[in-house]
């Protein structure tokens, strides 16, 4: 008798301790806090590093382009002739230099014997996509025989521009002695990367000069 009192008592005890080595509802709901709250982090922080990998990628990419774009304008301003606008009194020192135009126009290229010309605009433009910033910068080519325009092609250079501004210096008549553009370019937008705010991308301003060459010959 004493013994299968004995052999029941253990069989009680170990199924207790059986049954303890379970969870309860309380720790379980408490383990699945925890581990959402682990989770959240760790999203949170893998979504800024991603949105901030995006932000360098856009300022970078955007700052080569708009070197480029800005090389490109030093180029033609230095190859090109008979520009334009000019001040009616170069003489007069409250119109020239002419400041903050929005355009330059130029010949870039001439054949007179076959009576041939190309004339170049190139102009800040209202942009017709919100998306695409305030402004954009437009390449204007037209060319013509004789004085009979032959074609006409409009390009954009630049999108998200904040501002494109022209300086023109003239000597006596209209020959530019100098011009200086300045450009402001925003990076594409990256509005919907909020991490407990707006995350922008810093805004790029480049400003070169440059004198046509054959005003040096």
């Amino acid at each position: 008798m004493r013994r299968s009192m004995k052999a029941r008592v253990t069989r009680l005890v170990s199924r207790a301790g059986s049954a303890r080595r379970g969870f309860s509802l309380i720790e379980m709901l408490v383990a699945l806090a925890i581990t959402s709250t682990l989770l959240t982090a760790a999203l949170v922080a893998l979504d800024a590093s991603f949105k901030g990998y995006k932000m360098t990628t856009e300022g970078a990419s955007s700052h080569v382009v708009t070197r480029i774009v800005m090389h490109r304008l030093m180029t033609m301003i230095r190859t090109g002739t008979q520009f334009a606008p000019a001040p009616i009194d170069p003489l007069d020192p409250a119109q020239n230099p002419l400041k903050d135009q929005d355009h330059i126009e130029f010949v870039s290229a001439e054949d007179a014997a076959a009576g041939t010309r190309t004339e170049v605009r190139v102009e800040r433009r209202a942009a017709t996509d919100a998306s695409r910033g305030p402004f954009e910068l437009y390449y204007i080519q037209t060319k013509y025989v004789g004085n009979a325009q032959t074609s006409q092609t409009a390009t954009p250079m630049i999108s998200n521009l904040q501002d494109a501004k022209f300086t023109l210096n003239y000597d006596v008549g209209d020959r530019l002695l100098r011009a200086t553009v300045d450009l402001t370019v925003r990076p594409n937008d990256v509005q919907d990367a909020r991490i407990g705010g707006d995350l922008n991308a810093p805004t790029i301003r480049l400003i070169a000069s440059a004198s046509p060459r054959r005003l040096e010959e």
